[in-house]
């Protein structure tokens, strides 16, 4: 089966290897020169994930070429370019074509979904969602790992049912598209959040103290957006929440714990420059769609005034103290 991941980041490259594995044709897509130029002279993209790429595996830099008479379609990219390559993919695209969504994020632009954009690009409704606590260096070293799949689309789940699960990657599917869309997000915001309180000094007892707060606003958040609040306890949910939220490898919660950790603008600007940091720009979207809606979730407005008010990081704490 003919299968196409767009994008060439370290998830895409974790994404194509599993569906490699079940003997598929993969044909991913990049706009950069240089990264189809590595693959091309070393079969490789060590300097994206230190992996050996299955011999399945093709990678172009022609939208067409990846998406013509492809049987499934990847999205995995960060969520502020998902409208461009949707905008590039439209011309080549069967509206037949299933897609299944791996980015994580809110569009910053329309405050939107990112199932909604590709919907209204593309005019489909053959989507899927995907999102759990998976650090691609790891589903590419095979670790046991589980992910949450999202769809009203049953021709679109089969499939992604299909070509994904293998032996060591585990699928759970739920047709909460919203509520899966949404924990794959804000726990990037909660990400942050933990690491300024490792970065201030404080124990896993408070950053344990943090997530258990936390469920409870991204359950609320869940239902006042459309979704079910039990997606909460789903692989997107607490699954991706306790991983993002404990691990040096989140970027996100790097993020956090330089802003708590020193006061150095300079040296945090740096941090964004250099790293792609999706909740930081995730942060920005959620507050401004929830305070358009009235919807008042302290937790996010105290996260939002450390990281763009430059507010006392010591807040944060202060905050789970005094929270209802």
């Amino acid at each position: 089966m003919k299968v196409s991941v767009i994008g060439t980041g370290a998830y895409s490259l974790a994404i194509a290897h599993a569906l490699a594995k079940k003997n598929n044709q993969i044909f991913m897509w990049t706009e950069s020169n240089k990264i189809l130029n590595e693959f091309n002279n070393t079969k490789k993209l060590s300097s994206i994930l230190p992996i050996t790429l299955s011999n399945n595996i093709v990678i172009s830099t022609s939208i067409e070429e990846v998406i013509k008479k492809t049987q499934l379609i990847y999205i995995i990219t960060a969520s502020k370019y998902v409208e461009n390559v949707c905008r590039a993919m439209k011309q080549y695209y069967d509206k037949r074509t299933p897609i299944c969504i791996a980015s994580k994020g809110i569009d910053e632009k329309n405050k939107e979904l990112l199932s909604d954009i590709v919907q209204n690009v593309l005019e489909t409704k053959n989507i899927a969602v995907i999102s759990g606590p998976t650090f691609a260096v790891d589903m590419a070293n095979d670790e046991p790992v589980a992910l949450a799949i999202g769809s009203k689309s049953i021709k679109t789940k089969n499939l992604v049912l299909k070509t994904l699960p293998n032996d060591r990657l585990k699928l759970r599917p739920t047709k909460d598209i919203i509520g899966i869309q949404l924990c794959g997000a804000i726990k990037n915001v909660i990400a942050i959040a933990a690491g300024i309180l490792k970065g201030l000094g404080y124990s896993e007892s408070t950053q344990s103290f943090l997530i258990n707060e936390s469920l409870h606003d991204i359950k609320h958040i869940i239902y006042y957006l459309g979704g079910n609040p039990k997606t909460i306890l789903s692989f997107a949910g607490i699954g991706d929440l306790m991983l993002t939220c404990t691990s040096n490898k989140s970027r996100n919660y790097s993020f956090g714990y330089l802003i708590g950790s020193t006061k150095d603008s300079n040296k945090i600007k740096k941090y964004l420059q250099n790293h792609t940091v999706e909740g930081y720009y995730t942060l920005d979207t959620i507050y401004n769609l929830l305070k358009n809606k009235h919807i008042d979730i302290e937790l996010i407005t105290i996260i939002y005034n450390i990281v763009y008010n430059y507010e006392n990081p010591t807040l944060l704490a202060n905050l789970l103290i005094t929270k209802k």
